[in-house]
Parts: C-alpha cells; sequence; structure tokens
C-alpha cells in the first residue's frame, strides 16, 4: 500500500508545478501585455514562481522515494 501511495504522491507532484507553471507564466506575458514597461519588475518574479514551483516538483519526487 505504501509503494501506490508513493506513486500516487509522484503523481500529484508532476501534475501540481505544471500547471503551476502554466498559470505563473500566463500571469506574466498577461502583465507584460496590459503594461509593457512593468516587464523589468515582473520578469525576475515569474522565474522565482517557476523557481517554486519545481521546487515543489522536486520535493513530491523525493518524499515518493522516501515513502516507498
Amino acid at each position: 500500500m505504501t509503494g501506490t501511495m508513493a506513486i500516487v504522491g509522484f503523481g500529484l507532484s508532476t501534475i501540481g508545478p505544471g500547471i503551476a507553471t502554466g498559470l505563473v507564466f500566463a500571469a506574466y506575458i498577461n502583465g507584460v501585455a496590459r503594461q509593457p514597461e512593468a516587464r523589468g519588475i515582473l520578469q525576475p518574479l515569474a522565474f522565482l514562481g517557476f523557481a517554486l514551483a519545481e521546487a515543489l516538483a522536486l520535493l513530491g519526487l523525493v518524499l515518493a522515494f522516501v515513502l516507498k
């Protein structure tokens, strides 16, 4: 049963950051399209959001192996 939980946890940890990355960059593109001069402020925030979403995927991967 623990192996099944690990597989489900890994699956969720890969789907979540994929959706989060899409939302982060959609908000970035929307913000730059509305106000192009804000690109310098929004770009580092978009990259930070992307990095945090990917860190969540790595954490899920590690937990999948720990729970196994």
